[in-house]
């Protein structure tokens, strides 16, 4: 990656910060999805996990690095804490990839040193120092944080990043931690950073930023006008709290006002070159993605990505649209991969043409996925005429992305009415391989469904959240189901479609309990190690 002055490198977050978001806990598999998707869209940096969190983490990081950290491929990186061991973990996760990077970072602010660290400002600057050098040791790459900066005295804060710029690092980020500053606050804090640390012009500025304010975008841009170049964010924002600043907001800012940003990178106003390398038409497929796998839906006035990004109810503005799009749109809605529902494919397409128009779509599957999704395929002809793309990516997302198959689903048999108690009969193949049916009689349908599935699964929990969107237009359309469910003090989430929603809501809730399954055995495991 090259540290260019002129343009703006992305630093996505979403398999760190943003899977932190209660919910959306991702296992190995679905990380490397992402990660991968994160490829094709063209981030700069990704940041894996905290490989000394726990032995998935490092496994996770470990296994981005080996297949996506290729020669051609985006810098892999591991969060660590100002301490040996988190160093040295992240060091070895990083092993097989062909850019790797270290994350370290370490409190700076009065009320962390005080309450959290307990430590005096010259520990910090001691700690800080040796353990940049310390990363340095294991890789050239070395990133500096000194977390809570926004909150952090200016005079204690250059004095740190000036000591770890010494040692090695090669970025320093400037991270807003609990989401408190403003756009003019953030933009003199950059300011005043590259006017007062010497040694500045040897790293790359980097920013991380909350949005408790809703501010994190703002401030993220105001930063870039003051020399920030290096944005740390997630797909669709998501995150700890109110959740990070968003990737596909940031882009599609510098992208479509880039004669106001070009100035300040150096550029001539009229440069039509891209300020990032995102390629922007994987936008749309990789907020998707991410959405299906986490459980975190995008709420439908979500700028960029939502629903209603690109739709028009009002009068005066449907007849400006049809007119010429620019008189209420300032971006197409085709520049983030959003494509007109086109028919592609029906039940008498075969194989070939179906994994082609995967491949069109960005997905690539290995033979056995192809098959598992090109069976789903002929099912779904069955009972559809026409099969969309959307209808495709709903495919791939339900039948290739899901967790482990511990629990399945093998039949659902609801009765219900106006006059009448809703009862389901599920049965449920076991981990075991043994098939066992319970029925149960609840408030709807899908309140049967799940007590029944309760009845055969036997663990203990509560639902939080149901959400059923429709994947396309029309009676026979996709029905998508989101579900999160709490075990103790955790959350697990859901996903399934399906041109029935009985049957969807009870994939998406099997899905979530398998999640949550397979978190127990994994913890019983780790304790009879011990």
């Amino acid at each position: 990656m090259r540290n260019q002055a002129d343009r703006i490198i992305i630093f996505d977050t979403t398999l760190r910060d943003g899977e932190q978001c209660p919910g959306a806990t991702l296992n190995i598999d679905e990380k490397l999805i992402i990660a991968k998707q994160l490829a094709r869209l063209g981030v700069d940096i990704i940041e894996a996990g905290f490989a000394f969190a726990s032995p998935g983490d490092f496994e996770a990081v470990k296994k981005i690095a080996q297949i996506v950290g290729t020669e051609d491929g985006p810098v892999i990186c591991s969060l660590a804490r100002a301490i040996k061991a988190d160093i040295e973990a992240a060091a070895e996760a990083l092993k097989p990839a062909v850019h790797g990077r270290i994350h370290t970072f370490i409190s700076t602010s009065d009320i962390h040193l005080e309450y959290q660290l307990r430590k005096s400002r010259a520990e910090v600057l001691a700690i800080a120092e040796e353990m940049v050098a310390y990363a340095k040791s294991f890789m050239d790459d070395v990133e500096f944080s000194p977390m809570d900066a926004a909150r952090s005295d200016p005079q204690f804060l250059y004095q740190v990043l000036e000591r770890a710029i010494a040692a090695g690092a090669t970025t320093v980020n400037i991270p807003d931690t609990v989401g408190y500053t403003t756009p003019s606050e953030f933009g003199d804090m950059i300011k005043g950073i590259i006017e007062n640390v010497p040694n500045i012009d040897q790293a790359i500025i980097s920013v991380h930023g909350h949005n408790d304010l809703g501010l994190a975008v703002a401030n993220f841009l105001e930063a870039v006008k003051n020399g920030a170049r290096q944005l740390e964010c997630t797909i669709n924002g998501i995150g700890e709290r109110a959740g990070n600043a968003a990737l596909e907001e940031l882009v599609m800012a510098l992208h479509v006002r880039r004669q106001y940003f070009n100035p300040f990178l150096g550029r001539s106003e009229d440069s039509e070159a891209p300020l990032t390398n995102i390629d922007t038409k994987q936008i749309y497929k990789t907020s998707r993605l991410v959405s299906n796998l986490t459980g975190m839906l995008v709420q439908p006035n979500k700028a960029i990505v939502g629903a209603n990004a690109f739709a028009h109810e009002s009068g005066i503005h449907q007849d400006g649209v049809l007119k010429n799009k620019l008189t209420y749109e300032i971006m197409d809605a085709q520049l983030i991969g959003l494509t007109d529902n086109q028919i592609v494919l029906g039940k008498h397409s075969g194989r070939n043409a179906f994994g082609t128009r995967l491949k069109e779509l960005g997905f690539e599957l290995s033979e056995t996925e192809l098959n598992k999704a090109f069976v789903r395929f002929k099912e779904l002809a069955d009972k559809k005429k026409e099969i969309s793309d959307w209808d495709l990516e709903a495919i791939v997302n339900d039948e290739i992305q899901q967790s482990p198959a511990l629990f399945q689903v093998e039949l659902v048999q609801v009765s219900c009415g106006s006059n009448a108690k809703p009862t389901a009969t599920v049965t449920l193949r076991t981990p075991d391989g043994e098939e066992l049916t319970d029925a149960a009689i609840g408030t709807g349908p899908v309140d049967a469904v799940y007590k029944a599935i309760n009845r055969v699964v036997n663990v203990p929990n509560d639902l939080i959240e149901f959400s059923v969107q429709s994947v396309t237009g029309g009676i026979d359309a996709l029905g998508e189901v989101t579900i999160r469910l709490k075990y103790e003090s955790r959350v697990f989430s859901g996903h399934a479609a399906n041109t029935d929603i009985i049957v969807a809501s009870a994939q998406a809730y099997v899905n979530a309990l398998n999640r949550l399954y397979s978190s127990l055995r994994q913890e019983a495991k780790e304790e009879v190690t011990a």
